[in-house]
């Protein structure tokens, strides 16, 4: 039988697929895309980076024994994609004031309100749920994308690659399938709509970044 990390990831199927199909992630791979909209997503990405970090911080309150409280501890001291921002801001033209000045989009800042709501008013099963969209889909642009041959853009995609949030997507579907073996109907249904809420939000947040979202008003 399926995990349950594997259930989940097969009805986020067609969300996934729409993901990978993005013409953001196309236009990196051949080379194409602005590098304003680069940018753009770079200082997103960078805040949105701080929201998650936040949201594993109080995912590891929730810890139900020690070893999980050890194991989730590993996470929070593991910003892995933060050495990644630091080689790249400069190259796109940004200093890292310019990322941490810049305003959280409204596809960024729903994003991380969800999952910081989550951790607040959920267990650890619905908040790592949360959580494991992010790291699993960009796990999978190894697969999806590939190498860029672009002198910047394949930087970037040379991280995911080489298997760089391996480590992390393991981390996280195991607290997920942890959590589920003993969770209760309830529980799992929150645990399956944190992660489909946060698949659609990893969607809406490549959309965003390739239209440049700004707040309207």
């Amino acid at each position: 039988m399926p995990s349950f990390s594997e259930q989940l990831r097969g009805e986020a199927e067609h969300i996934w697929r729409q993901i990978f199909d993005h013409p953001f992630l196309k236009e990196i791979k051949d080379g194409t895309l602005p590098l304003e909209t680069f940018s753009y997503y770079l200082a997103q990405d960078y805040l949105y980076l701080e929201g998650f970090g936040r949201t594993v911080a109080m995912a590891l309150a929730k810890a139900p024994d020690s070893q999980t409280f050890q194991d989730l501890a590993r996470r929070v001291m593991t910003p892995v994609e933060r050495p990644l921002h630091n080689m790249l801001l400069a190259e796109a033209g940004l200093t890292l004031g310019d990322a941490q000045d810049a305003v959280r989009s409204p596809a960024n800042t729903a994003y991380v309100d969800h999952m910081l709501n989550t951790a607040s008013l959920h267990g650890l099963g619905p908040t790592a749920a949360a959580l494991l969209p992010c790291p699993w889909t960009y796990h999978l642009l190894k697969d999806e994308v590939g190498q860029s041959e672009h002198p910047l853009y394949g930087k970037w995609t040379r991280f995911y690659v080489e298997g760089l949030l391996e480590d992390s997507v393991e981390a996280w579907r195991g607290f997920v399938d942890q959590m589920a073996e003993n969770a209760g109907p309830a529980e799992l249904e929150a645990m399956r709509q944190a992660f489909m809420t946060s698949s659609r939000y990893e969607y809406m947040f490549w959309e965003a970044a390739y239209n440049r979202q700004q707040w309207p008003v």
